[in-house]
């Protein structure tokens, strides 16, 4: 007679699948975007549903030497310039089931606190950035002879083409560079804004758009004088200060497509913002908070759980911001 073996198969009841109850949240990025945002109400009038910031202006400069018996005419002063920012309300909420509660294997209830905290200040992040990203000062290269284009103001006189960054395909010559950055602080000196990290303008660069300055050899390059003075900088892959401004790599920045077509047709353009003080503005009438609501139904079983908070923002010297727009050889399209 054959032996009857007591397994697996014979005692399945016994045999369960195992969970581990402490959930991992997805992978993040830290927010970065709203420290930029350094100019605030100092003296508010009274509450209201925008906050309008005023701008003395210099008095011409009076270089002609005066007559000892002739009373110089007087000047007028300027016409303050003003800034508005406009204040919104801005939240989310979710409705958590009582029996989701009761049920799960894990405390359900936690995990969501987390991630409706972490929607407040992903949510806030980008919308400082959305304001950003619509800076004046436009700095790119032309994706065929790598030339710089530069502009300002409302329709800038001389940026390289949207459409001309890159080619199909490829990432061209529109890469982020040494001369770019360069540009980028001399043009801030240049505009006379004062450097918001010590005496670095402080730039934030995407990982993908910082490959290709990172990797630029010769003279001029951000590698050279790394590979002599500061080659830890190297190893941890850290683009540090350089040029003038300090340099923060976050996967935030934000990056499309562009150019005709679609897909591997077009070019992904990378934002690169080069700041200094003052750039943004931001008006705050109730500061953005996770909120636990009342519970409101019949049989108390679903509890709201949700963000909130009323602000706005704007450019509020926008000499003291520069958008460059690049390509990237690591993510050339799509």
């Amino acid at each position: 007679m054959a032996n009857a073996f007591t397994g697996t198969t014979a005692m399945a009841n016994l045999v369960q699948t195992a969970y581990d109850r402490a959930l991992e949240f997805a992978l993040r990025a830290q927010p970065m975007f709203r420290m930029i945002a350094d100019k605030r109400p100092v003296q508010q009038s009274m509450p209201g549903s925008s906050v309008v910031f005023s701008l003395y202006q210099d008095l011409a400069q009076s270089i002609t030497p005066l007559n000892e018996l002739v009373d110089p005419d007087a000047v007028a002063a300027g016409n303050p310039t003003t800034v508005s920012v406009t204040l919104n309300e801005y939240g989310n909420a979710i409705l958590v089931s009582n029996k989701l509660d009761l049920f799960s294997f894990t405390d359900v209830t936690a995990g969501l606190v987390n991630q409706v905290a972490w929607n407040l200040i992903d949510s806030v992040d980008l919308l400082v950035q959305n304001v950003l990203a619509a800076g004046t000062q436009t700095l790119r290269r032309d994706g065929t002879t790598g030339a710089i284009g530069y502009g300002f103001g409302s329709t800038p006189t001389n940026p390289v083409a949207l459409t001309s960054i890159g080619t199909s395909g490829s990432a061209g010559n529109s890469t982020l560079s040494s001369d770019m950055a360069r540009f980028a602080v001399t043009q801030l000196r240049t505009n006379k804004v004062h450097p918001n990290k010590g005496s670095y303008y402080t730039a934030y660069v995407h990982p993908q758009a910082s490959f290709d300055l990172k990797k630029e050899t010769g003279a001029g390059s951000w590698r050279q004088p790394h590979e002599y003075s500061a080659p830890g900088n190297i190893w941890a892959s850290e683009l540090g200060e350089y040029e003038g401004a300090c340099y923060i790599e976050t996967p935030r920045a934000q990056n499309v497509q562009a150019g005709a077509g679609a897909g591997g047709s077009q070019v992904r353009v990378f934002n690169t913002y080069f700041t200094g003080q003052q750039a943004l503005a931001e008006a705050v009438a109730e500061e953005f908070h996770t909120v636990r609501g009342p519970v409101v139904d019949k049989l108390t079983r679903f509890q709201p759980l949700g963000w909130y908070g009323v602000a706005g923002w704007s450019l509020y010297r926008p000499e003291s911001l520069i958008v460059a727009q690049t390509s990237s050889t690591a993510r050339p399209t799509t």
